[in-house]
């Protein structure tokens, strides 16, 4: 990250900046694989709250991107915020504990009101905040599958996770299906849906005037990622939705991944290169009959590892997502 053109501070009244470093590597921090996080509480009894304990302890880191645009990161996926007189536009909720941190950061950015929080898609760790930031005055905005999961019990498989249905409260008030436009705080707001990807709901949001963009789960920066087949989740949707993000950014765009570190337009092309080769590597041994299983066992990504198997979903796990989910 380039120092002249953000700013960074940690929100956090009660914590010193040795402790917020202490649980930042204990509780990975999203700027730090949480990916890895998530594998491990879900192995455990009950994800939700063992996640939302973690989230409890974690200080929200803010960097300024813009003028008016922030990024917020606390241990869910990573936040944006957009300020100024047509109220604050937040992007995704982090979990419900959460809360607390995330008002007191988003005031110590702005005393502009609370206006409209979108949802990039259904996960819990992108919604679970979702009813105290609609007590604290916003109006939920998300793609209309995000509103149908919210609203009824949802899985993931690959995590051995089961949530329930949330309250009401929680739920998108304005859903879109394919694109939407909002005019807020002198920029012009583009939120569209990418065809399945990382789930089903997945959306994007860009800021053309302010240059940053945020991709949401379909990035996950410097890792391999997590595609949620329970949730429609593919390979190719992956590789297509992250070509599409390239499209709308330049050198100078900020780009926030759903986890791990701001991005550039050029790591995210090592991104989409990396997903495209072990596509077509484990396309190619499918095809060729092999089993999962088999695939597998040929370790298509070795040569990728070292650069991309450092938290997120390990090699092996990445393999047979993308073997049952790529096309052939």
């Amino acid at each position: 990250m380039n120092p002249t053109d953000s700013t960074q501070r940690v929100v956090s009244p009660t914590t010193s900046r040795r402790s917020f470093l202490s649980m930042a590597a204990v509780a990975g921090l999203a700027a730090a694989t949480p990916v890895r996080s998530i594998a491990q509480a879900a192995a455990q009894a009950d994800f939700r709250t063992t996640s939302r304990a973690a989230a409890a302890k974690t200080p929200i880191r803010v960097t300024q991107l813009a003028p008016n645009v922030h990024l917020l990161q606390g241990y869910g996926g990573n936040m944006a915020v957009q300020t100024g007189p047509d109220g604050k536009v937040l992007i995704d909720s982090s979990y419900m504990p959460a809360a607390p941190r995330i008002l007191a950061a988003l005031d110590s950015i702005s005393k502009d009101p609370a206006a409209t929080l979108i949802n990039s898609h259904w996960h819990v760790d992108h919604v679970d905040g979702n009813q105290p930031m609609h007590e604290a005055g916003f109006r939920i905005l998300a793609h209309s599958k995000t509103r149908e999961r919210l609203m009824t019990p949802q899985s993931i498989a690959l995590l051995h996770v089961s949530l329930p249905a949330y309250p009401a409260a929680a739920w998108p008030v304005t859903t879109f299906d394919q694109s939407l436009t909002l005019w807020r705080n002198g920029d012009q707001l583009t939120l569209a849906h990418y065809a399945p990807a990382h789930t089903d709901t997945d959306i994007y949001i860009h800021f053309p005037n302010a240059n940053v963009l945020h991709v949401a789960d379909i990035w996950f920066n410097g890792v391999y990622p997590l595609i949620d087949e329970s949730s429609g989740g593919n390979i190719d949707g992956m590789i297509a939705a992250s070509a599409h993000a390239l499209n709308l950014a330049d050198a100078q765009t900020k780009i926030i991944p759903g986890h791990g570190p701001l991005g550039t337009r050029a790591q995210l092309v090592g991104y989409h290169a990396m997903l495209s080769t072990v596509r077509d590597r484990v396309a190619t041994l499918k095809k060729s009959g092999l089993t999962e299983a088999e695939v597998v066992a040929r370790k298509p990504t070795a040569s990728l590892d070292a650069q991309w198997g450092k938290g997120g979903m390990t090699p092996d796990v990445f393999t047979g997502i993308v073997y049952r989910t790529v096309r052939v």
